[in-house]
């Protein structure tokens, strides 16, 4: 191997190392705040390109149906949970978030669609109509579990992740999409050429790193955050809404996965099912970051990434094996190194 390809790998790796590290830090933060192991955070992914790809080719995506069917569920799950202490102000609200706010967003797609719309708009398009439903998800699946072990709530994971995985099929079909690049730009260093695309890729996820990890280190409301992942309980004494908390948690999480999606579908075309796996690198990376340091985790994305970049070059029919078998020297020296403790229940 030359020293060309050799760079060429790296940046290849690091590349897809920075959205692994996106969804790492996604996963990081909703276990942070909701002990939830979030299976799903592919699908952000998968709905974020598919949207993005259907609004540059002038379509209405069928996120914003599926967002308002989740909307009028959560509303429904409102209604029912406080029937017995429902007051005007918690309904009328209710209502505005979830039945409102999505009917609004489908009649923006709407009337979008078709038009010769700029990257900048269907990007913020694409994250205003997926965000909810990450919002909408925690509602229906989650916050109704919160109390759960960790276990019970990974098995919901892994059954909601079905179900979106279905809904994605429903709403996009079998054929793959691709969207325009966000940036036209280019750098040549040596002989290597950065587009703007990954330079984008690049950007977004330092200020995401930095933006993590500032709000749970240093400030307060980051901190009541993180509480109640530790005791929900304590924290509901003490005044954090914890479903408050869950939301906020779930709806960052879609945030994050659509501007995922969006950053990689110029580069590579994008199934229903595409985002599982790119999610599971993810959770490579979240797990050998131990699922709380995010500086660690991003490490271990791009760590992930040239492993994946050079076991294509090397040994392309092993690549996954590979990847994956990195999670195994790192949880096997966890379990050596933590003692056994049984899991609390509030």
């Amino acid at each position: 191997m030359d020293s060309t390809i050799l760079l060429f790998l790296l940046q290849d790796g690091i590349t897809s190392g920075a959205i692994y590290a996106l969804l790492g830090l996604a996963l990081v933060l909703v276990f942070a705040v909701t002990r939830v192991i979030l299976i799903p955070q592919g699908e952000f992914v998968t709905f974020g390109a598919l949207t993005y790809a259907t609004l540059a080719a002038g379509k209405v995506p069928g996120t914003t149906l599926l967002a308002l069917g989740m909307g009028v569920i959560a509303f429904a799950f409102d209604m029912i949970a406080g029937r017995n202490a429902m007051t005007a102000r918690k309904a009328v609200r209710s209502l505005a978030v979830n039945i409102l706010l999505p009917l609004a967003i489908w009649g923006a797609a709407t009337a979008l669609a078709g038009q010769q719309n700029g990257v900048a708009v269907n990007f913020i398009l694409s994250i205003v109509i997926v965000a909810p439903i990450g919002l909408y998800l925690y509602r229906i699946a989650y916050q109704p579990i919160a109390h759960a072990s960790v276990l019970v709530l990974l098995i919901a994971s892994v059954g909601i992740h079905l179900a979106l995985q279905g809904l994605g099929l429903a709403f996009f079909g079998a054929e793959g999409l691709r969207g325009p690049a966000i940036s036209a730009a280019a750098l040549t260093i040596g002989p290597l050429r950065f587009t703007g695309q990954s330079l984008g890729i690049y950007a977004i996820t330092i200020l995401l790193i930095v933006g993590l990890w500032l709000l749970f280190g240093y400030t307060l409301y980051g901190k009541a955050l993180r509480a109640t992942a530790v005791n929900r309980l304590g924290a509901r004494i003490v005044g954090i809404r914890t479903s408050v908390s869950g939301q906020f948690a779930f709806l960052l999480a879609a945030v994050i996965g659509t501007i995922s999606g969006i950053l990689i579908v110029p580069i590579t075309t994008i199934y229903y099912d595409t985002g599982f796996l790119i999610g599971l690198k993810g959770f490579v990376a979240a797990i050998i970051g131990g699922l709380v340091s995010y500086p660690l985790t991003a490490i271990a994305a791009i760590v992930v990434g040239v492993v994946e970049a050079f076991s294509s070059f090397y040994a392309s029919n092993f690549k996954e094996v590979i990847v994956f078998t990195l999670l195994l020297p790192f949880l096997v020296l966890r379990s050596l190194a933590s003692p056994e403790v049984e899991e609390e229940n509030d």
